[in-house]
């Protein structure tokens, strides 16, 4: 649950050292909690010890993809919000597959907007492209 202040817990998880970093910058200087993993497996360990309110997922990541991720996530804790990242063109026939299988996650596409990032952190979501879009 976000705290009363409006500062949240936030995940990122991203291989790419440099993303996940940009990320983390963007939402720790709101104030947010903010903590960086670059792989599943990292999260797993993580959500073990530290509850997230929010995650950003990069849907290619090594070993269990963000998609698989986010539904253990979703499944685990499921007042955590989970927005998929990806700069690849097939990741939103992915997501949509996951769909079909009752799985709701939405999907931004990189590169990330900082003021959608921030939105979203803040729970107001304008552009925040749902599964068809990417």
């Amino acid at each position: 649950m976000p705290e009363p202040s409006g500062y949240r817990n936030i995940l990122i998880i991203d291989d790419a050292s440099v993303v996940a970093e940009t990320l983390w910058m963007i939402l720790s200087r709101q104030g947010h909690h903010a903590k960086v993993v670059h792989s599943a497996e990292e999260a797993m360990e993580m959500i073990a010890v530290w509850q997230p309110d929010l995650a950003f997922v990069d849907v290619m990541l090594p070993g269990m993809n963000g998609i698989e991720f986010g539904k253990v996530l979703k499944a685990n804790y499921p007042e955590c919000e989970v927005v998929l990242v990806s700069g690849h063109p097939g990741a939103a026939e992915l997501v949509e597959l996951s769909s079909q299988q009752g799985h709701t996650l939405s999907i931004l596409a990189k590169p990330l907007d900082p003021k959608v990032i921030l939105a979203i952190a803040a729970r107001q979501t304008p552009g925040l492209a749902q599964a068809t879009d990417a």
